[in-house]
């Protein structure tokens, strides 16, 4: 067939069609930049009828930063080139929406040069573009509180610094940290915990001002920078109006919470000349406020950051120490005075450092309540002390309780019965031979939630005692309430009877509310013989002491227990008592 094989030209109409059709927004422009044609893509993105667009300024469709852009730097550049590629603009939809777009465009000229018309292509990337900022956002910005991150608050600290260095200002650096956070996640829940984190966040942020910084570094720890200040009074003026604001009580879940925190204070360039050493001065600072008792501030000193370096020296040897074993357990057996017999054991731990020695319970305790290592301490001491006691029970020896102190950030968690209950069934000690030692102001801190937890226990056979009775609250009109079976009276007021009348006293008053309560009584701390005939006429029910026995491990108290036991089975009525504590 004639002419087969060429191929035929488009004419302009089926053109025409082809860029009205493409699913792609495009559009030209004129010389003076009005819009001569668009593609039916750009009209359903724009949400414009044709009629209402041609013959109007492409820019009427900007934003007016974008409009400025365009007629000012970028449409003079493109009538003179002739071509522009990938230029970022922001477009307006006729129902208000912005898009952020890319346009590309080159021209077409006549024979002369002269433009006669374009042809753009318009790339939407909105939502390429909340994606990178949303990821900007992750990276800058805590996704809880929305304030800044670590690594934001390092950037602007940064830029603080150089700014009071220009104009030979200072920077206050607020390190705060939330008291007994710890309290609100393991009672609550973290979602309470949560929400009481972004108030406090509100909080803060209502305190600050323009251009002060307020950010989260993690878990309940925010760092305050201030600048600007013409005195140290201001820094303190503000550490306490917060300190005010945060003590006003917030709402969880119904429950009415009060909060406060300790504040450490480093100021440039007086305590550090940069970012890290001013966040570092500052959190020793914080620690030092906590060591004052909380819900307080402290600005640094020199000597605290010798207490910080030996108290991370301390975690770091207690995590050492839990790992490699260099924990263990000494048991104080504790005697019954009426039948002279061994009534139970309190389980005390140890720490024997391989370069320090001997490191004495009050300084490590502390350490792994603050930085979360008493969790599996305290897991640790429980199962152990269960699997002894049923250890003994194994080997023949009577059947007696186990006493195991209990820190209060344990008593609090969520799952602390759950964990009694696994301790329990894995050393196949039965509940009733355990017996959990609560202070008295541990109890006393949140009453229900204290009622509520001793009672679950107490429904599951596990004997209960307020250790150090005498030194807390003190609320007698709650402690009936209580499920007690045992108070043990503090050591403190043991030491100085018969001779110190007002101990005698206070000894005396205790005695009254057991006996009247229906409460079983035990005296620590028991040293001489004079402290034992005292007790025992004073018909107190049970002693613990070097008068009696000292701590000891397993392997060591083991005799003690087959000779004591062989003898009560003996003489029941006098035991293995020495006559005075030089025996002991």
């Amino acid at each position: 067939m004639k002419g087969a094989g060429k191929s035929r030209r488009p004419k302009a109409q089926e053109y025409r069609n082809l860029y009205l059709s493409t699913p792609v927004m495009m559009h030209s422009i004129d010389g003076a930049g009005r819009l001569v044609a668009v593609s039916d893509y750009w009209l359903e993105v724009l949400g414009y009828q044709r009629v209402e667009v041609i013959g109007r300024k492409l820019t009427d469709f900007f934003t007016g930063k974008s409009r400025d852009l365009a007629e000012e730097t970028v449409l003079p550049h493109f009538f003179e080139i002739g071509s522009v590629k990938d230029i970022p603009y922001q477009m307006v939809t006729k129902a208000g929406e912005t898009l952020d777009v890319l346009i590309s465009a080159k021209s077409v000229r006549d024979a002369k040069g002269k433009i006669l018309y374009s042809m753009a292509g318009i790339v939407d990337i909105t939502e390429r573009k909340k994606a990178e900022q949303e990821v900007q956002h992750l990276a800058h910005y805590d996704p809880l509180t929305g304030q800044p991150n670590r690594f934001l608050l390092q950037e602007r600290l940064q830029h603080a610094l150089i700014q009071a260095q220009r104009e030979d200002n200072k920077v206050g650096v607020l390190f705060v940290d939330l008291d007994h956070f710890k309290w609100v996640n393991d009672t609550l829940g973290h979602a309470c915990g949560d929400d009481l984190l972004k108030k406090v966040s509100r909080k803060m942020q209502d305190c600050v001002r323009h251009g002060d910084t307020v950010a989260r570094l993690g878990g309940d720890e925010f760092v305050i920078v201030l600048c600007g200040f013409s005195s140290d009074d201001e820094l303190s003026h503000f550490a306490q109006r917060f300190l005010e604001t945060l003590a006003r009580p917030v709402a969880l879940e119904g429950i009415e919470v009060l909060n406060s925190a300790s504040i450490g204070i480093a100021i440039y360039p007086i305590d550090g000349r940069d970012v890290d050493t001013l966040l570092r001065n500052a959190d020793a600072a914080m620690y030092s406020a906590k060591e004052h008792g909380r819900n307080n501030y402290q600005f640094y000193s020199s000597e605290m950051n010798q207490k910080m370096l030996a108290r991370l020296g301390m975690e770091s040897r207690l995590r050492r120490a839990l790992k490699n074993r260099e924990i263990y357990l000494e048991y104080q057996p504790q005697l019954d005075l009426r039948s002279r017999c061994i009534s139970g054991f309190e389980a005390l731990v140890r720490w024997r450092d391989p370069d320090l020695g001997m490191i004495p319970p009050v300084e490590f305790i502390k350490v792994a309540e603050e930085c979360g290592l008493i969790y599996p301490l305290g897991e640790w001491v429980l199962l152990t002390a269960c699997l002894q006691a049923k250890a003994w029970q194994d080997q023949g020896l009577p059947r007696v309780r186990m006493a195991v102190n209990v820190s209060s950030t344990q008593f609090r968690r969520h799952d602390f019965i759950d964990m009694v209950e696994e301790k329990l069934r894995i050393s196949g000690l039965a509940p009733e031979y355990l017996e959990i030692e609560l202070t008295e102001s541990l109890v006393m801190e949140n009453l229900q939630q204290g009622l509520e937890r001793l009672t679950d226990l107490k429904i599951r056979r596990i004997k209960l005692a307020i250790d150090d009775f005498g030194t807390g609250y003190s609320s007698l009109q709650y402690l009936k309430h209580f499920p007690f079976d045992r108070i043990k009276i503090a050591q403190e007021f043991v030491q100085s009877i018969p001779d110190n009348p007002e101990d005698v006293a206070i000894v005396e008053a205790i005695l009254a509310i057991a006996d009247n309560l229906n409460l079983e009584v035990l005296a620590e701390g028991v040293e001489s013989h004079r402290q034992f005939d005292y007790l025992y006429a004073s018909s107190c029910t049970e002693i613990q002491g070097y008068y009696f026995a000292r701590p000891q491990t397993a392997e060591h108290l083991t005799a003690f227990l087959r000779s004591h036991f062989a003898q009560r089975d003996n003489h029941p009525l006098t035991g293995d008592l020495p006559e005075d504590s030089s025996d002991a």
